[in-house]
């Protein structure tokens, strides 16, 4: 199975060459992304591309993570501030119209959706929409994977500092994690040629039949 050959290759690229990843590819994994899944299907984050060495370096400039200013591509993945009744509204519209249903044929679902968004506070809706853009995270790990193309997944960054240079709180988003892509430099990561390390399959897994 391909799949699991690529995942065992796959590990969180330490130091990148200076190779850029195609634009094809990167579309491919930005495609990936967004084909990903989210509760209720409402995709509750954003992606930003980030290609230019100035603004990585910004980017990076409060962090202990070289990755973010020497790779590829930096894809920051922005989570929604608040889950509005409008944005609601529109997706279940836009939802309808791709699906040929009639104009309210989804008005039950909106309802509930209105429901228990209007119930929870404005940090409990965030934190939600946080945990749908790890999902897409890792999704495009996956993808990443799959096109042999190196990724580090990224915490260790200053959101602030991400949030002002992309304009995030403008947008009603913030910066929740962040995903470096490029290709891996052998020589210089220890890591390399590490073997990877997890625990036996069945100290992790338990089937309950």
């Amino acid at each position: 199975m391909n799949l699991i050959e690529n995942l065992k290759w796959r590990y969180a690229t330490k130091a990148y060459s200076n190779i850029k990843v195609t634009e094809e590819k990167v579309d491919q994994i930005l495609e990936a992304i967004n084909l990903s899944a989210s509760s209720c299907g409402l995709q509750s984050y954003r992606v930003f591309v980030v290609s230019n060495p100035e603004i990585q370096k910004k980017l990076g400039a409060d962090s202990y993570n070289g990755q973010i200013s020497s790779c590829s591509h930096l894809l920051v993945f922005a989570a929604f501030n608040d889950m509005t009744s409008r944005y609601i509204d529109d997706y279940m519209t836009m939802t309808e119209k791709q699906r040929g249903l009639d104009a309210g044929a989804l008005s039950g679902f909106r309802n509930g959706l209105h429901s228990y968004f209007s119930a929870i506070n404005e940090e409990q809706k965030a934190l939600w929409a946080a945990k749908q853009a790890y999902i897409a995270l890792g999704t495009a790990l996956i993808a990443a994977a799959e096109l042999k193309v190196d990724a580090t997944p990224i915490e260790g960054f200053n959101a602030a500092t991400i949030d002002e240079v992309l304009g995030l709180k403008e947008k009603g988003l913030y910066a929740t994690v962040i995903l470096a892509l490029g290709y891996r430099d052998s020589e210089k990561d220890y890591m390399a040629a590490t073997k990877k390390v997890r625990l036996p399959i069945d100290e992790m897994i338990t089937k309950v039949y």
